[in-house]
Order: structure tokens, then sequence, then C-alpha cells
């Protein structure tokens, strides 16, 4: 104590600044080791620094390596390779934001001094391996100290992330995991949203114009602000060429361009095949079903999942699956690559063929309606059962739902849906804003109607197409897989199938009369024949078949039982219930689109039916293949029955209600047989055709089987569906880099004569 009064004010001044710094040195290092050893702050374990858990989209993919979608929670992000990067984008994001990053260990002294001798004003003196060390582990901070207190920690991880990948992977781990904004998170989706294009393919200026972004992406947006966003890119061109990444002529020339932005939102609803998309996002994640979670109703949907649980690796993947730290696959987070049997060209073709239909259909179904008070229903219909299926309708919207939460009366309820409000709604030439009633809405959407549409490949089952409505964002139940529908004349295949199995043969002939047969309960049933041709005249089972004769269809329904049939139709696939009954024959049964036309590969395979295959492999974020998927095949028919029905099947397209795809509107001239089908009050319209290499089938029909043409002749299977089927093949074989030839024959042996079993 006497030294310390004894020094002179120099020494002493010496002394306390030693002191202060040495103690604030010493505070410092403790401050690092606590961090370090995980006492102070929060420090991810080694585990989670091997491996950051980044919550990665993932995507779906068609066979020709389209991207079709992906599947998120909260953030569309998609890693990459550091090979897709661009190079330019690497020299824009180092020159910008770590010019000595190749230089450092995590911490550049040098920034990081001359940042806090100028108080920020040159520059943040944060590294990129700071900055991912923030994007990966530090919350938002609230105010300016608890941002001071994240500082330390992150330095500390970032050396540590610096000893634990190279420079490549974590410049690849910053830009896979930075928020460009609008739901593009990483460089693979902003190079989608901002430019439509892949990271490998950005250009000087659009690799400029997304680094720019990395330092405030909201001040730096380009579609709200794009006069910043173009000084800030023109500022990162400054500083490539600063740092001789590019030449100051280059950069120059680049500073005149505009910033053009091909901007493309990120939804789900949007984009190539979303119904698809959809299905595979319900199957992936399915749980195991229970039975007591079904209702006595439902009971028939529980068998059908609890099948497909038990027979389908695709069904409830996610649930079936664990990844190496045993945890289940999450579809939304983990990255997975799905590869689906899609091609993307076909698809396209497939919604074009709709959309262009279903427009005309549209415009047809609205000039028959017109000024019809019962429209969009049925004319048999009376204002009782109209109101009923208002009032049903009006129950499953979420208006209702929500004012019944809210403890709406009745009264109330009603009152605000027939109160007229602001609204835009839906029509084939964009959204409409208008004023109606949400009631009168509701009947506005159900003018609209429906369809459903697949193709595969009889050979292998690969789904090549797949078409579940007109329009995914006003329309989304699926009427390719989920919907059911009375199939009418499409069932006659089958009942000529069983025939053909059973020994007959097409040239067989048959009295065209009046068929009268006597159900299980002694009941008489005279099915009607309205286009009766030949009558009386001897014809040809052939004939039968290609007239779609109601006659001929109940002679044969007289040689069997309905318990025969209907056995016979599921082993063809069809899943659901179907009521054996003797007008079955005529279609009465609910069937899926993709049960149809899994079905009908049935007859291009020599008699095995080729289960549709929606995904041939899945691959994790790494790029390895968790799970492949092989076609599932059944034996169905003997190879001569199916012979005999190609040969039939074809003379419905050259000589029946198929011809109109040999016309001049489809020249689609050729191999190929199908089937029309309109079920009762052409409520439903169906065709189902195949070619040597294709299978294809299509529904239309309205929301409600109350809802159809008046006019039998605009209703009709062959005015409705066929069409669809025409455009899309026409399309799908003018199209060379496909690879379907119409020179392609059916695998028919030469020794096969039709009329073999006749003479």
């Amino acid at each position: 104590m006497t030294k310390y009064k004894d020094m002179t004010f120099r020494g002493k001044f010496l002394l306390w600044f030693w002191g202060i710094f040495g103690g604030g040195v010493l505070l410092v290092f403790l401050i690092f080791l606590l961090i370090s050893t995980g006492n102070l702050g929060y420090l991810p374990p080694l585990e989670e620094l091997q491996n950051p858990k980044n919550r990665f989209a993932s995507e779906v993919f068609s066979s020709d390596m389209q991207s079709l979608g992906r599947y998120y929670r909260t953030e569309n992000r998609v890693g990459v390779q550091y090979t897709d990067l661009s190079p330019y984008l690497i020299d824009a994001l180092i020159a910008t934001e770590d010019a000595r990053f190749y230089r450092h260990a995590g911490i550049d002294t040098k920034s990081l001094f001359r940042a806090v001798i100028k108080l920020g004003r040159a520059g943040g003196g944060s590294t990129l391996t700071q900055q991912l060390a923030k994007q990966l582990w530090s919350p938002r901070a609230n105010n300016i100290f608890e941002r001071a207190m994240q500082k330390p920690i992150e330095w500390v991880i970032a050396g540590k992330l610096e000893r634990l990948y190279s420079k490549d992977e974590i410049l690849l781990m910053y830009l896979n995991q930075f928020d460009f904004l609008y739901n593009a998170v990483g460089i693979k989706s902003a190079a989608q949203v901002y430019f439509a294009t892949t990271p490998t393919d950005l250009t000087i200026e659009q690799s400029a114009m997304l680094v720019g972004m990395c330092k405030n992406p909201s001040l730096y947006n380009p579609i709200r602000h794009p006069e910043r966003a173009l000084n800030r890119r023109n500022t990162v061109l400054s500083q490539m060429c600063k740092y001789e990444y590019i030449t100051s002529e280059q950069r120059d020339s680049l500073m005149q361009l505009p910033i053009e932005i091909n901007y493309r939102s990120v939804d789900h609803k949007q984009g190539l095949a979303p119904y698809l998309r959809e299905y595979l996002r319900l199957v992936l994640t399915a749980k195991e079903p229970k039975q007591s979670n079904y209702s006595e109703w439902n009971q028939q949907q529980y068998l059908f999942d609890k099948q497909q649980w038990d027979e389908n690796p695709l069904y409830g993947f996610c649930a079936k699956n664990r990844k190496p730290d045993g945890s289940h696959y999450d579809l939304y987070q983990d990255g997975l690559r799905i590869y689906t049997t899609i091609d993307s060209r076909m698809q396209r073709y497939a919604e074009e063929a709709v959309h262009e239909h279903m427009v005309f259909k549209q415009k047809q179904f609205f000039a028959e309606k017109k000024n019809r008070s019962y429209a969009p229903f049925a004319r048999d219909l009376s204002k009782d059962d109209i109101n009923a299926i208002m009032n049903r309708a009006m129950r499953q919207t979420d208006r209702y739902r929500a004012m019944k939460k809210a403890g709406c009366s009745a009264a109330e309820i009603d009152e605000a849906f027939n109160t007229p409000t602001e609204m835009r709604v839906f029509t084939y030439d964009g959204l409409k804003d208008t004023i109606m009633t949400p009631m009168d809405s509701i009947r506005w959407l159900k003018y609209f109607l429906r369809c459903g549409f697949m193709s595969i490949d009889p050979h292998n089952g690969h789904v090549k197409a797949y078409v579940g409505g007109p329009n995914f964002t006003h329309f989304q139940y699926d009427m390719a897989t989920m919907g059911r529908r009375q199939i009418g004349s499409t069932v006659k295949p089958y009942l000529y199938t069983l025939a053909m199995d059973e020994g007959m043969w097409p040239c067989d002939k048959v009295k065209n009369v009046e068929y009268t047969l006597i159900d299980d309960n002694g009941i008489e049933w005279t099915p009607r024949d309205a286009h009766a041709e030949c009558v009386g005249d001897t014809v040809d089972l052939t004939w039968g078949l290609k007239k779609s004769s109601n006659w001929i269809t109940a002679y044969l329904m007289s040689l069997f039982t309905p318990n025969q049939l209907a056995k016979l139709m599921h082993t063809f696939g069809i899943k659901g219930d179907i009521d054996a009954v003797v007008s079955m024959c005529l279609g009465t049964c609910d069937v899926s689109v993709e049960e149809m036309v899994d079905a009908y590969t049935t007859f291009v395979n020599k008699g095995i039916r080729t289960e549709p295959l929606y995904v041939t492999r899945i691959e994790d974020n790494s790029g390895n293949v968790i799970a492949t998927f092989q076609p599932r095949t059944h034996e169905i028919i003997s190879e001569l029955t199916s012979y005999k029905m190609i040969y039939m099947l074809q003379k419905v397209v050259t000589e029946g209600t198929g011809m109109r795809l040999r016309g001049s509107q489809y020249k689609l001239y050729m191999p190929m047989g199908g089937k029309t089908g309109t079920s009762q009050n052409h409520s439903d319209g169906w065709f189902v055709g195949f070619t040597p290499e294709l299978v294809a089938g299509c529904w239309v029909g309205g929301e409600d089987r109350s809802i159809h043409f008046d006019s039998m002749d605009k209703g009709q299977g062959a005015r409705t569906a066929l069409p669809i089927y025409g455009a899309f093949m026409q399309k799908v074989y003018d199209d060379p880099e496909l690879g379907y030839s119409r020179e392609a024959q059916f695998d028919i042996p030469t020794w096969f004569d039709p009329n073999a079993g006749c003479k």
C-alpha cells in the first residue's frame, strides 16, 4: 500500500491500465473457455455440429428429371451440391461478404478490429462462417444486448465449423440455408423463384443480385424495392471487379443492365401434376389404419387402406421406414427426393387436353342450363331436393364450421349465407370480382363439370400422366383415385371377358332381341336398348360389343351369375363394393379412373394386370437410395382370351362407338382398342382406351350425380370423355421425342384367328 502511494501518477495509470487490460483479457478468455465447454450459453453438441439439422423440403421429380414440386411446412429449402453452383455465385459471395474467406479460420481478426475501430462503418466484421453459425444456431435477438451475447458464441461455433468442414462445404451450407424471401429458402429455391432457373445456370448479374440480398433481403428485395436491389447488385459487381473476379469492362457493361426478374411464386397448388403431388403426399404420410378410426359406413375404406398398408410399400412410407438415427422420415423436412414415373411432357399434354375440352363442354353446359330455374341440376329434381343438396353443401364449408364453432344460431348462419357480399369466383378466364351471396357462390361452383384422367404403360405399370380435376386450386377433390362413379358400358368388356374365358368366341352368333332376366328376388329385369339396330337379326358378339348393345349384354349375363362377374371384376383390380345383381352388367357399380385404367392393362399385357406404379425410387438428401419400387402384376385371364378381347375392342374404335378417334379431328389410325361408357341419366361419361404402348382412361361428370346435361347427345361418354382421350393421344403420338410409334402392333401371334371357334 505504501509502495502504491509512493508511485507517480504515470505509474498508477499504467498499473490500472494493464490491470484492467489483463483482467479484460482474462475475462474474455474465461468467457470463451466457458462457452467452449458448454457452461455458458448454448453450444451445439459435436454430433449436431457434424450433422447440422438443416430442414430441407422434399422434392418430386418426373421420369424425365423435371421438378414437379416440393413438400415443406414453413421453409421451401432444397439442398444442392457444390458442383451445382455457378462459379459466379461463389465469386460474388466471397468478394462481397468475406474477401479473406480462404485465409482465415472462422474469425477474420483484421476485419474485426477494423469494424471495432470504425464502429461498423467499414463493415460488420462477420465472416461467412460466423454468418452460417448465426443462421444455424442463433435465435432472433430481441435487443442489442442479446445480440452482443450471441456474438462470442458464434465465434466459438465458427471455429469449430472450420475444423469440421472444408471451405467449400461451408459455402454450400451457407447458400443452402439463406432465406431469400417469398418462400425461397436456399439458393435452389431462390434461383427458381426469381429467375426460373437453376443455381448452375445463374449469370454473373443474377448471381450478384442474389448475393446482394444476403446483406439484408428485406431492404434489397427486388420485387418491392427494385431500385435498391439494382444499386446493391452494382455494388456486388464492383466488389467482384475489385478482387479481380471480373474485369472493369465486364463490370461497366453489366452495371448498365436492368434487373430482369422472372418471378414465380411458390405454391403447391400450382405447377404440373398438382393432383398427383397431393395423392403422393397422402400416401407417403399415411398412418397404419385402425378400424376404430373409421365410422360404420366407411368400413370398406378401412379394408382398402389396410390392404394398401399391408401390400403397398409406398403407402405409409414415412411411418414404415426409419432414418439411421432411428427416427421416422419426415416428408416435410428431411429433403427426400421422390422420383416418379410421370413424364412431364405427357403430363402437360394431359392437362392441356383436359383444359381445352372442359372449357368447350362448360360453354355447352352453361348454354343448355341458361335461364333454367333448376340449374345446374337435372330438370327432374324438385325444389326440396335441390334445397337439400345445397344445405348439405353449405354445412361442408369452412364458413359454416367457423360460425358454428363461434356459437352462431341457425338463423344467423342462414342470414350470413344469404347476404350478398363482395367476392372473387372462379371462371376459366380467371378469377372474377363480383357480388353474390355465399349460397349463390356454392351453386356457382357446382355448375362446373369435373373430370379425372390417367395414362399407364401397361407393361411396367408406370403412370405417365395423372389429372384429378379441371383446376386443383378450386376443385381439389381428386377424381382420378379418390372419386368413384358409375362406369356404365365400360363394364361390358369384363362380362365379355368372362364369356371368352369360358370358351366363347367373338364370332359366336346371338339373336338381337330383348332378354328378360330374373334376379335373386325373383323380379324380372328387361334392359332397354335406346339405339337398337338390327332388331331381330342374328349378330355376332363382336357386333354386340362394338355397338354396346344392352340386349346382347343381357344375353351374356343370363349365362353367368352376378357373383361370377363380380369376382372377375375384383381380380381386375376393382376394389370397392360391387352389388352382385343382374343389372350390374350395365355398369351400376362405382369405380375410380385409376381402377379402370389398371384393369384394361390386362388386355394389352396378355392377360396379366399391371398395377399402377407412381414412384420408382426415393433418395435421402445426400442422394443415397433408401427405397426402390417395382411393378406388381397379377395373372387374370389366359393369353387367348386377351387376344379375343383386343380383337373386339379394336372393332369398337374402327366400327363402333369409338369411331370418332379415327376421324379427321384426332387422326388416330394406329392399332387401338377401347370402350365408351355412359351411366344412367348420362350423369357419368367414360372412355377407356389402349394402344400397344399406352392405356388411358377418362371420366367427366358433375360434382353431384344430379348435375348433368339434359341432352343425352351432349352428355354421353363419346362426347364428354372420349375427346380428352383423343386429344391426349394425338399430342403424345405427334411428339417424336416421346418415342411412341403409330406403327407399333399388338403382340398377338400370327396363328390367332378370331373366327377359329366358329369354323
